[in-house]
């Protein structure tokens, strides 16, 4: 071989690798990712976009947008009049309008509904247009936090977890940056408490339902509290902030993964005579992200998958594991 011959097979060597970079770089994350950096560019077009638009009568409306990723170049954009959920929103699910976008070869991911008019999300805003074309406004990417984000244990708490060590756990695992992985058990047990705890859910946009960064939050390790990517979601019984085939959420308070989120709870145990037979039901209030999803709700019945069975005994705090990585954080218990 010429040394020119070879100098070309080297050349075009060294091209086809770069292609290929390239080419993986622009593929689906197909993986759980729990940082920005391995979440692929798709994450940071998906959030919340909020603002005001011009409405039918002319005037000025709030409005919330959840734009969720479904991989590929694909996401799909729910629509609040009066603002998100928790900030604004009526909470009439027949209201929320519901498009389909794909991004363009320029990064612009561009929406559209046949009634509602057309939309164009590049560098954190989202413009919006009618279908006869006339400009309605734009809103802007917002990332909410929890108020009780980081909110320190109170005096006489039991301190589940501080980021010290997973021995507060049967099967608790730290990770390298100090975080507390799915499927553990409290070693300590409790009747009537308040909950607090922070969690973040995985970027899994390949995935959906019951597959999508699914987890549960167990009083008791009796009464699920569910733990799932439900952004953008209905807000059902399975999805996050449900109580598992109980009750629906009030509000489906669910922030877009990689984000930390918080449930405080108030769970008062359920009572039983002498003889074992219930005699009142277990309740619980939850909080998601702040804002109150349940209020005294009555809990007829375990889940079906607890790992304990409803009875007199105390309980311990449950994370369930289904296979899809869930961190957990700041958590502790006060009893009653």
């Amino acid at each position: 071989m010429t040394r020119q011959l070879l100098l070309l097979v080297l050349a075009a060597a060294v091209a086809a690798t770069q292609l290929a970079k390239a080419a993986d770089e622009k593929k689906p994350v197909n993986k759980p990712a729990l940082n920005a950096r391995d979440a692929g560019q798709s994450f940071a077009t998906q959030g919340e976009y909020t603002g005001t638009l011009k409405c039918e009568d002319g005037k000025d409306c709030k409005w919330g947008v959840q734009v969720i990723s479904l991989n590929d170049g694909k996401f799909r954009a729910v629509s609040y009049k009066g603002g998100l959920p928790g900030d604004g929103w009526d909470g009439k699910k027949d209201e929320r309008i519901q498009s389909e976008g794909t991004a363009d070869d320029s990064g612009v991911v561009r929406f559209s509904h046949k009634d509602e008019g057309r939309g164009a999300l590049s560098d954190g805003k989202l413009t919006i247009t009618s279908p006869n074309g006339e400009a309605l406004g734009h809103l802007k990417r917002v990332v909410r936090e929890s108020p009780t984000l980081g909110k320190k244990a109170p005096e006489g708490a039991v301190v589940l977890f501080d980021g010290s060590t997973a021995d507060t756990f049967n099967g608790g695992r730290l990770t390298e940056d100090k975080l507390l992985e799915q499927g553990c058990t409290s070693k300590d047990t409790f009747q009537s408490f308040t909950l607090h705890v922070e969690f973040m859910l995985s970027y899994m946009p390949y995935a959906g339902g019951q597959g999508r960064s699914n987890s549960g939050c167990y009083m008791q390790g009796r009464y699920e509290v569910q733990v799932l990517d439900s952004f953008g979601l209905d807000g059902k019984h399975n999805e996050c902030g449900g109580i598992y085939s109980i009750k629906d959420p009030d509000v489906n308070m669910c922030l877009p993964p990689l984000s930390w989120q918080t449930y405080d709870v108030e769970f008062t145990t359920a009572t039983f005579d002498e003889a074992g037979k219930k005699t009142k039901n277990a309740t619980m209030t939850v909080l998601h992200n702040g804002v109150k999803i349940h209020e005294n709700v009555e809990l007829p019945k375990g889940t079906t998958a607890a790992p304990v069975r409803e009875g007199a005994d105390p309980g311990p705090i449950y994370f369930q594991n289904h296979n899809n990585p869930v961190r957990y954080r700041n958590i502790w218990v006060v009893r009653k």
